[in-house]
């Protein structure tokens, strides 16, 4: 069109090069607006699952009662004929199981068998679809969250640790805790040493979600916390399936320390870990197929001894 208004004199040629180069110029914008398209549509996508989070209702928490009356008799947790769905889908059937106080019960069995679903209802992160789960006799839905979360820790693989202090990291576990507790609870978890040499300290600045410390670094930290928050019922997901062999060590001694004394319910993977269960419970399809000690399950057949075997074929060893 400027080309055609030049040509019939309606249009200076400063003017047409004026206009050329305003067309060039929202080239460059056109261009990086095209580009940001396909990022509009994923944070589109994501903005939708927020509203959807936000949509949900959240758990009730009008509990009355609490855990300084214990039943006589009663064990530490009792899972009794619990059933979960997740919306219709039923992915538990008719749980049962009891813990002992200061025992271990480990969990075992195929990827997507229910074995962390069991564990975050005990934490109470979903409510059963029947049945009921007790701490001392009393069901965990008739007492206020922050009571329940006083009574368990957890440790999982993955850990995630907020943009703030290692110092302040730790003693979440435990808000009103001295600073003498807090260094005594990083000892225990085998983390005070590689804390010290930081330019910080305990001072030192973690990136968001721990990004500035190795994965054994931040699972040690999360056990020094849990440590600090000394509370009796811990939640272990086996924190060392997933870091490397020199912090396995250290990990693995700092866990021995968290779970003095504690009842422990374990999903575990490894067989040094699973032979020291007092229950071992396997868990397929949502259902708990067998139970016993590992002594008991190793001379049956079934999915145990099939996963001992194939343990023992795998890493080169035998059992004693």
């Amino acid at each position: 069109m400027s080309a055609f208004l030049e040509q019939n004199g309606l249009l200076s040629l400063p003017y047409l090069l004026g206009v050329l180069l305003f067309v060039f110029d929202l080239f460059g914008p056109l261009k990086a607006l095209y580009g940001e398209a396909s990022r509009l549509t994923v944070m589109n996508a994501a903005l939708d699952r927020i509203e959807g989070v936000f949509e949900e209702a959240e758990l009730p928490d009008d509990g009355k009662k609490d855990f300084s009356k214990k039943m006589p008799g009663q064990p530490e947790v009792r899972f009794d004929h619990v059933t979960f769905a997740y919306q219709n889908e039923e992915v538990l059937h008719d749980i049962c199981f009891d813990m002992k106080k200061n025992s271990m019960t480990a969990l075992v069995g195929p990827s997507g068998g229910g074995k962390s679903t069991i564990a975050n209802l005990l934490a109470r992160l979903w409510d059963v679809k029947s049945g009921k789960i007790t701490i001392h006799g009393t069901d965990i839905r008739e007492v206020p969250l922050a009571e329940l979360m006083e009574q368990i820790s957890m440790v999982f693989q993955r850990v995630y640790l907020f943009q703030d202090t290692i110092y302040n990291n730790i003693s979440m576990g435990k808000p009103d805790a001295t600073e003498n507790a807090v260094y005594d609870a990083a000892k225990k978890a085998r983390c005070y040493d590689f804390i010290m040499a930081l330019p910080d300290g305990f001072q030192t600045m973690v990136g968001e979600g721990g990004a500035t410390l190795s994965g054994g670094e931040k699972q040690r930290i999360s056990i020094a916390r849990c440590i600090l928050k000394d509370a009796p019922i811990v939640i272990l997901d086996e924190a060392t399936a997933s870091v490397d062999t020199d912090n396995e060590s250290y990990i693995q001694e700092a866990i021995s320390e968290l779970v003095k004394g504690k009842t422990l319910l374990v999903i575990a993977h490894r067989l040094n870990t699973i032979q020291a269960a007092d229950k071992i419970l396997v868990v397929s399809d949502g259902k708990i197929v067998q139970s016993g000690t590992h002594e008991e399950l190793v001379s049956e057949a079934g999915i145990y001894q099939d996963f001992v075997n194939i343990r023992k074929q795998a890493s080169g060893w035998s059992l004693a």
